[in-house]
């Protein structure tokens, strides 16, 4: 495939995109093209028609750690987003019932944010080494200054400000009357956060954690260059090497898993809204 092959891709994808913004289409067709060009694109893959394609045989030659560092990806995501989850929709109930802890709350995570994702790693080393040399049972964990430790620990700090602002936002956002109204009925304060603040703020909430997932998957590509495991080490390996088919290795998937994740937390969001649930 020549330079002419992936301009015209590039421009139908474009044009996808344009036709999705000014002419809305039904959600079948829009949902179809894209699906379409994908199923093309096996299609040809299985066929072998896109063998000669340098990205291809890289892949091929590195079949078994491609697989590795999809799942090590998927696993350094899910274990950051299950960590902010727990510790951000705690601080966020925290904040709600006691408001002043929110200044100080935001105002540390936001530092988090502040610090160069590189920055943070570094500085995680020193400590977790420290802690590793005298606590035996952390290096059988696995917990090293370099590694997956490291990573999961930055990454939760780095995620836990869209969970945190959005949950509290969408909590103490709910209008007072319809609080006024479950107390009313004689709900208690658990029952009118379980059955009527969550169910209200739910699509607020899954618009965080898409954040927070998105977030994630392209700080773990950073993470390769303190041992962690992923599509970073393609992409670092690569562009040590000048070989831009091993750093397209890395990269495309990493993007794709971001779309996917945008995709799917999206139409999760819609489909939790009132009005859709009902």
């Amino acid at each position: 495939i020549a330079a002419g092959g992936w301009t015209l891709l590039f421009i139908g994808s474009l044009l996808l995109i344009e036709c999705r913004q000014r002419m809305q289409p039904a959600p079948f067709w829009w949902r179809a093209a894209p699906l379409g060009l994908v199923l093309i694109s096996a299609w040809l893959i299985y066929n072998g028609d896109l063998a000669a394609l340098s990205l291809l045989r890289e892949y091929s030659s590195r079949r078994s750690e491609f697989w590795q560092a999809l799942a090590g990806h998927l696993s350094l995501v899910g274990g950051a987003l299950l960590g902010s989850l727990i510790i951000g929709l705690l601080l966020a109930w925290l904040t709600l019932r006691v408001p002043r802890l929110q200044r100080p709350i935001f105002g540390l995570l936001n530092f988090f944010q502040t610090i160069p994702s590189l920055a943070l790693f570094g500085l995680l080393i020193a400590p977790l080494s420290y802690l590793a040399n005298k606590y035996p049972v952390l290096q059988e964990l696995g917990i090293h200054g370099i590694g997956w430790a490291p990573a999961i620990i930055a990454l939760v700090a780095y995620s836990l400000l869209p969970v945190v602002r959005n949950t509290s936002v969408a909590l103490s956002g709910v209008a007072p009357a319809v609080i006024e109204s479950a107390h009313g009925m004689g709900m208690s304060s658990w029952q009118v956060l379980r059955q009527v603040r969550v169910p209200l703020a739910l699509p607020v909430i899954i618009e965080g954690i898409r954040i927070t997932t998105i977030q994630a998957i392209g700080l773990v590509a950073v993470a390769a260059l303190i041992g962690a495991s992923g599509f970073g080490s393609f992409i670092f390996q690569g562009l040590g090497q000048g070989a831009m088919d091993l750093v397209l290795l890395g990269a495309l998937p990493t993007i794709f898993l971001a779309l996917l994740a945008d995709a799917l937390f999206s139409a999760l969001a819609r489909h939790c809204q009132p009005g859709v649930r009902a």
